[in-house]
């Protein structure tokens, strides 16, 4: 298995982040921002760095406050990060962000305020001082994936397709997968945990080229 490390970062002009990467045993595909839940960088943010990793790519994760998470420090920490990922040699057009949970949100704000190869949501809650996820899908400008459960119920479901319909008025491609009865993290359904990898590696093998 693909080790994790962890380094303090600091750019040219001062600005500095710690960060938690894996790098891929042979040629590096390209580099992927992980942004990772409230809970901070877990065993399982580890681990998912370094399941992409063992996919060829260069994850890295930027250490957030998700108690604190303002819009702004989200920005800042991944313009840090993609920093980071173009000094290890990583071309603009081969870059990404993805986001799990609270990083789904993240993951989406990201991806409709910066112009990357590719951006995924697994999941995305609307709490702390980020927007909503429909208020800001219709002003995306990276190719953006996003997956969610809708929670069993019709409230859930009528949310999804606002935010299917917002996603859709963009202009860049995008697609909104809703997965029927799973909460918003798939932890109760294996099935869709598994696709929701593949979708989200599908969408990377087809935009990072």
């Amino acid at each position: 298995m693909t080790l994790t490390d962890t380094l303090d970062y600091q750019r040219a002009d001062g600005r500095a982040r710690r960060l938690t990467f894996a790098e891929p045993e042979g040629a590096i595909r390209g580099g992927l921002v992980v942004l990772h839940e409230a809970d901070g960088v877990t065993d399982g943010v580890r681990l998912l760095i370094a399941s992409l990793a063992g996919e060829g790519w260069l994850a890295v994760t930027p250490h957030l406050d998700g108690e604190k998470l303002t819009q702004q420090d989200l920005l800042d920490a991944t313009d840090i990060t993609l920093a980071w990922l173009v000094e290890r040699g990583v071309q603009a057009d081969l870059l990404g962000v993805v986001g799990f949970d609270l990083g789904g949100t993240a993951a989406l704000v990201v991806a409709s305020h910066r112009k990357l190869g590719a951006a995924v949501s697994v999941g995305g809650q609307g709490d702390v001082e980020l927007p909503a996820l429909v208020e800001i899908a219709g002003r995306l400008t990276s190719p953006w994936l996003g997956m969610f459960g809708d929670g069993g119920d019709e409230q859930g479901g009528a949310q999804f397709e606002r935010l299917q319909d917002a996603a859709a008025s963009s202009k860049v491609a995008t697609n909104v997968v809703r997965y029927p009865g799973a909460n918003h993290r798939f932890d109760a359904d294996p099935a869709a945990a598994a696709e929701a990898w593949q979708r989200t590696l599908n969408w990377f093998d087809a935009h990072l080229r």
